[in-house]
């Protein structure tokens, strides 16, 4: 009766067919993690404008507001 199956039996035949969806899932999943970690790239804060920066700064306690008045008004 095993014979009918092939000589593999029912196990290789029906497993095998899963492979190619996990290998999907795992290049899928690696795919993911490489645009999550770009994302991640610290580089945004150039984009920032320098009154962005000067604002930030101020909010921080890094500079008093007589400096934080006088650079918003050179920038300006």
């Amino acid at each position: 009766m095993m014979e009918s199956f092939g000589e593999h039996g029912w196990g290789m035949g029906l497993g095998m067919g899963w492979w190619w969806i996990i290998g999907l899932f795992l290049l899928v999943l690696v795919i993911w993690l490489i645009i999550r970690t770009a994302n991640r790239n610290p580089q945004r804060s150039k984009s920032e404008s320098p009154l962005d920066i000067l604002k930030s700064r101020y909010a921080r306690g890094e500079i008093d507001k007589e400096e934080y008045e006088q650079r918003k008004s050179d920038l300006l």
